[in-house]
């Protein structure tokens, strides 16, 4: 099956209300992400990812949603709590990139530096004050499961799963390939 003849997931299943969106909230396409804020590979889309949004004049925004493997990667569900937690703050996107650029350093208190980075309290990340916001991760985890999402990145534009490595060029294509609206 091509990513044209792929079944479209509908947008309203995929994007939350409450979703973090990268680019314009009104942009006809979405490329959503399920990711893990631990995971070498996220890290590595994320500059792509970003690209596209930018170079796109407003035509595609970025909605990221959390897959933590934390099987795997010790770290991801804390990081996916501190993130959420930085959200409450105003500073979802700038922690998510600060996250990706420190892997190397995602205990609490690299977690707890990062922020203080970008002026919120240490301590409102890491913890029992990070616990608060385990229903947003948990809910993003449960609809990756639903969607059949086994692995990170794992990417939909427009409702359509992408295949392949997250490329600039491949992406582009993806969205260029999407009927007209």
């Amino acid at each position: 099956m091509t990513e044209q003849t792929a079944a479209r997931v509908p947008l309203e299943q995929l994007v939350p209300e409450d979703a973090h969106v990268l680019g314009d909230p009104a942009a006809p396409v979405t490329i959503v992400e399920f990711g893990d804020l631990e995971c070498p590979y996220c890290a590595a889309a994320a500059p792509v990812l970003r690209d596209v949004v930018a170079s796109s004049a407003g035509r595609v925004r970025l909605v990221f949603r959390h897959f933590p493997l934390f099987e795997i990667h010790p770290y991801a569900l804390t990081a996916a709590l501190a993130v959420e937690a930085a959200d409450a703050h105003g500073r979802f996107w700038e922690m998510h990139e600060a996250l990706f650029a420190h892997q190397d350093r995602l205990d609490d208190a690299g977690l707890a530096e990062r922020a203080r980075e970008l002026g919120i309290d240490g301590a409102a990340v890491v913890g029992d004050a990070a616990q608060q916001f385990a229903a947003v991760v948990q809910r993003d985890y449960a609809d990756a499961l639903a969607l059949g999402v086994q692995g990170t990145p794992t990417l939909f534009v427009d409702g359509v799963r992408y295949r392949g490595r997250v490329t600039r060029e491949g992406l582009e294509a993806a969205v260029a390939a999407l009927p007209a609206r």
